[in-house]
């Protein structure tokens, strides 16, 4: 490496996994050509990396909030570019963070031009850990009558809105939402439906008696001061947000992102009755790609059809407010076309308790913000990698974007009264 160059990760190379670093290169020579790497394991080991070539101004410098990338993962300005560009070593793997106590490591490089295909001399590098739990955010295992999963408490009195964070589909348990909003001001539960600790490997059918059991364990915080709560969702447990939403009190706000608009794939309970059936599949309408991935857009049943409409969910029974989230290049299924229904379908019922917002060139997988892009990976339902949609860059701007948007919404929706923490010490 040269002792003259120097890899600078500002404000400082530990920050939140959802906070922007700015990296910065000095020491080149005056219109150096270099690139600069990033490189990082999931929690499964896959290898992720990313190589962006910039030319240095006249100072030697490099500053990747300034200056464009010419060739590599991704081309023009884009601060957080080695970030969300990074790509799999493997087919089909989607980035795994979900334990929280393990931080995000990116390893940064920078390296002489590259020679046909060869990796440059190495100059300088650094690494960035990005936590994904906040200093002084409680972390406790929950296993209370019937529920499993982990409560994050930010630090402080309180009182704090309380959030039931679904990321139940897949089976087991992903912390990397809820931890990070619990360092944003909240006091998130995240649940498993499925696949973790004691509970079963599979499920057939979904009871609405969990997730009133979940809402009632928030009631026991002390650090809890919403009256409500508030539910936050993505894909399949977008209907079970409207499901909660709809038929159980004391949700005020439901943040729904790219979910459907109907009960889909397994029967929904409430007090050992079937309150609405599913919407199924239909596999012989997947495509193949190139990449091997399908496409399963329209493999679901239209929730429309005569036949399909007592899978739609009543969200009109709801008394609190919807955030309605749409990719418009979700290719998982068209969660915009279901968020125009639910729209519809509240309007028809003289209700306008609902903001929407769509992002055009975004995939179905919107997350916290500069995480890889993934464009494909396996899909548990039908049993085989999918491609997700979107363009990458706009696909992370949509990320940073809601992410701001959903903090914003759920602060001005679930309102705190500090009498009731008090009450409850």
């Amino acid at each position: 490496m040269s002792s003259q160059v120097r890899l600078r990760l500002l404000p400082r190379a530990r920050c939140l996994f959802d906070e922007p670093v700015q990296v910065k290169v000095a020491g080149l020579r005056s219109r150096q050509v270099v690139t600069v790497r990033a490189r990082s394991t999931d929690e499964k080991g896959v290898v992720f990396s990313s190589s962006a070539t910039y030319r240095a101004d006249g100072g030697g410098e490099v500053d990747l909030k300034r200056d464009p990338s010419l060739t590599g993962s991704y081309t023009g300005v884009e601060p957080m570019g080695l970030l969300w560009s990074m790509r799999a070593d493997a087919l089909h793997k989607r980035f795994q963070s979900t334990k929280s106590l393990n931080p995000h490591v990116v390893k940064f490089s920078v390296h002489e031009e590259e020679e046909e295909e060869e990796e440059g001399r190495k100059l300088a590098e650094a690494t960035n850990e990005r936590l994904l739990i906040g200093d002084g955010v409680s972390r406790n295992t929950v296993k209370e009558g019937n529920i499993r999963g982990v409560l994050f408490t930010p630090p402080g009195e309180g009182p704090f809105p309380a959030v039931l964070d679904l990321y139940t589909f897949g089976g087991g348990l992903s912390e990397k939402r809820a931890s990070l909003l619990a360092g944003r001001g909240f006091v998130v539960l995240t649940v498993a439906l499925y696949g973790h600790d004691d509970m079963a490997k599979n499920i057939k059918e979904v009871h609405l008696d969990y997730f009133e059991e979940a809402i009632e364990f928030f009631k026991k915080q002390d650090k809890v001061g919403s009256k409500g709560v508030g539910v936050i969702s993505i894909s399949k447990s977008g209907d079970l947000a409207l499901s909660i939403a709809s038929y159980l009190p004391g949700v005020e706000a439901t943040v729904w992102i790219n979910g459907c608009s109907a009960n889909t794939f397994l029967p929904l309970y409430y007090k050992k009755r079937q309150i609405l059936p599913a919407l199924m599949i239909d596999l012989s309408k997947i495509i193949p790609s190139e990449s091997g991935a399908f496409i399963v857009k329209n493999v679901v049943h239209n929730p429309l059809a005569e036949e399909n409409k007592a899978t739609l969910v009543p969200v009109e029974h709801a008394e609190g407010r919807f955030l309605f989230v749409a990719s418009e290049d979700d290719l998982n299924w068209d969660s915009k076309a279901y968020m125009d229904m639910l729209v519809e379908r509240l309007q028809r019922h003289g209700k306008d308790n609902f903001e929407s917002v769509c992002y055009a060139g975004a995939g179905h997988y919107l997350e916290p913000p500069y995480g890889p892009y993934c464009p494909s990976s396996f899909h548990g339902v039908v049993g085989r990698p999918v491609l997700w949609g979107g363009e990458p860059s706009s696909h992370a701007a949509a990320e940073v974007h809601l992410w701001k948007k959903i903090q914003e919404f759920f602060r001005i929706h679930l309102c705190c009264d500090a009498t009731q923490v008090k009450a409850k010490l």
